[in-house]
């Protein structure tokens, strides 16, 4: 059997990087992993594989051998990788028995995974740590939970001694950019519950996210020649900034953490004459969450009072909620999961999600789905790395959850 790491290795040399799009998938590329993935189920064993040949989600099963009617669990993860950075010819390496100091990255271009920077990393002397030349992201998110997925699966098609109900696996496009659950087949997929394996450090288990918002907000300003601009220009930069300085400084995400909420300028370009700006919201509280909403909103409001209407037009639309109201009822998930890392060893560590997973529109939809630990670390850039040693533990995770 080919070990978590090179099915990992091998995953990530697919480059599958969403894009925000009207279409889903937002990228045609992603079909290039999820018809490997098909086709790697079938050589398994696994059962009913079938493609979206539309969407490019993945569907398969792993039939029970056991007598028993025992409730169908499923495992997903999302086969896309983050628009923020390159996906595109990762050149990972692994290094063996990591020494807990700073790691060089890229020696031509001097770039540096330093300890000051990034604390945990010491904790992981002597353990294997793959990572990147820091010229584009690794791709743990989520690939670590494809491989790990598929890990599982192969080991329970090739030993079917261990008793086991019947699993259901699906892997999904487009979750970086909030539409990976959009064509989502729940009827089909066939789960009372699942899981998402989309999580980070060992230990993690998550099932409260933030609520989201997205806001793109248009300033309309007036172009006039800077000669004789003087009482007639309206700079639609210039107002763009009064804008962000409104919001409060210490509610960004450069000054927030746990169940600090934020507002985070993700995007922004324009002229003079106009300007777009892109914001996401975030609170885990679903009343500072609103509020958070009508307070962006009021900042328009000031602007359009100061300089006139339709200064500053904003467009807030949800994306998500947090997965912990949709799961009050589930929490059995929760403590099952912990109870199946403690039988390999692992000290279950629940946090609240600083984002969300699919697991949100899933629960949301009636598939109670909490998050599970991958083993990454710093997902959507150059540092992201992943422990070789927490993903076969996630690995050994799942196989106890498909015991139960």
């Amino acid at each position: 059997m080919e070990s978590v790491k090179d099915k990992f290795l091998r995953y990530i040399a697919v480059d599958t990087q969403s894009a925000e799009a009207e279409t889903v998938p937002s990228t045609e590329k992603q079909f290039n992993l999820a018809r490997m993935l098909c086709e790697e189920l079938k050589a398994m064993g696994a059962s009913d594989v079938r493609l979206d040949e539309e969407h490019a989600y993945v569907y398969g099963f792993i039939p029970s051998n056991v007598e028993e009617n025992i409730p169908v669990l499923g495992f997903v993860a999302h086969m896309d990788t983050s628009p923020a950075l390159s996906g595109k010819d990762v050149k990972a390496r692994c290094i063996a028995n990591y020494d807990g100091k700073d790691i060089c990255l890229n020696e031509e271009k001097q770039i540096f995974m330093r300890v000051e920077e990034f604390p945990e990393l010491p904790g992981y002397a002597g353990k294997e740590l793959i990572v990147t030349d820091g010229t584009t992201l690794l791709g743990a998110d989520d690939k670590a939970g494809i491989a790990e997925i598929m890990s599982m699966a192969e080991f329970l098609l090739n030993h079917p001694e261990v008793p086991h109900g019947k699993i259901a696996i699906a892997f999904t496009p487009d979750e970086e950019v909030g539409h990976g659950v959009d064509f989502f087949d729940i009827p089909g997929f066939g789960a009372a519950a699942a899981y998402t394996v989309d999580g980070g450090a060992l230990g993690g288990i998550e099932y409260e996210t933030f609520n989201a918002a997205s806001a793109r907000v248009r300033i309309n300003g007036r172009s006039i020649h800077p000669g004789s601009a003087k009482n007639k220009m309206r700079n639609a930069l210039r107002i763009a900034l009064e804008l962000d300085s409104l919001l409060p400084e210490a509610d960004r995400p450069e000054h927030t953490e746990g169940y600090e909420g934020f507002y985070h300028l993700d995007a922004m370009n324009g002229t003079v004459e106009s300007a777009v700006m892109d914001y996401i919201i975030r609170d885990h509280d679903r009343q500072k969450f609103e509020a958070r909403k009508a307070f962006f909103a009021s900042c328009c409001d000031f602007l359009n009072k100061k300089y006139g209407e339709d200064t500053a037009v904003p467009e807030i639309n949800d994306t998500y909620y947090n997965l912990k109201d949709a799961l009050t009822d589930h929490m059995d998930l929760i403590d099952r999961a912990c109870e199946a890392m403690r039988s390999i060893g692992v000290e279950p560590v629940i946090t609240p999600v600083r984002g969300g997973t699919d697991g949100c529109h899933l629960s949301y939809s009636g598939l109670p789905c909490p998050n599970l630990f991958t083993g990454g670390h710093n997902y959507h850039g150059k540092y992201e790395y992943i422990v070789r040693e927490s993903m076969e533990k996630s690995v050994e995770l799942l196989l106890a959850l498909a015991r139960k």
